[in-house]
């Protein structure tokens, strides 16, 4: 049974990541884009893949983008293109339209004209790079707001053996372990009077000040 159904429109790295993930999630997707070459490359991965130019008047209605769940409007290089595809997606009905800003003043525009969400992959991703490099012995760290993150490190070394009940690391550090990572399995019912294993990853939660001073 399929999940949610997505029109991702603009076929950069970014949208083409953005429809192979969907579609290998087992969601229905039509992808869109002016550029042959590009449907070519997704055109046996996704569920459909169609040469156009959103720029034309009615042409999302004419591919039946109005039937989709979340249309992604991923083609922010092209400003025209971008907000065109925007205000045909929110008068066909779409419920929900996430769009792909360049700029906060381009992104100021997509919401005025009724971009559900507003998004800015490359910033969002410098952000994350620079709080990777700052964070000294963290694998990878997400941010979930200006003040909380998610983190992943590498078990020390003084743990090892050790359980949660044992360590009191949510009493010492005020941050909570919500997974243990070995290989390619990951554990999220944590028990606290399980020991650690050797060369695992924990995944933590917690107050960037709290996190920073593990």
């Amino acid at each position: 049974m399929k999940d949610k159904s997505f029109a991702v429109i603009g076929l950069g790295q970014f949208g083409i990541t953005l429809a192979e993930t969907l579609a290998e999630s087992n969601c229905d997707v039509l992808a869109i884009d002016d550029n042959g070459e590009k449907i070519q490359e997704v055109a046996d991965k996704v569920t459909y893949a169609v040469k156009a130019d959103v720029r034309e008047p009615g042409v999302l209605e004419s591919l039946g983008v109005r039937n989709v769940d979340v249309a992604v409007i991923a083609v922010a290089e092209n400003l025209e293109a971008s907000i065109t595809a925007t205000m045909q997606a929110k008068e066909l009905g779409v419920p929900f339209v996430l769009a792909k800003a360049m700029n906060s003043l381009h992104g100021r525009i997509l919401e005025k004209i009724g971009a559900d969400e507003v998004i800015y992959p490359e910033k969002s991703m410098g952000l994350r790079v620079a709080r990777n490099l700052l964070s000294s012995g963290f694998v990878d760290i997400f941010e979930l707001s200006p003040d909380f993150s998610m983190a992943e490190f590498a078990i020390p070394e003084d743990w090892v053996g050790k359980c949660l009940a044992e360590l009191g690391i949510r009493e010492k550090y005020h941050v909570n372990i919500i997974a243990v990572k070995k290989g390619d399995s990951v554990n999220v019912n944590m028990k606290p009077d399980v020991p650690f294993e050797k060369d695992c990853l924990l995944i933590a939660i917690g107050k960037n000040e709290d996190l920073n001073r593990l």
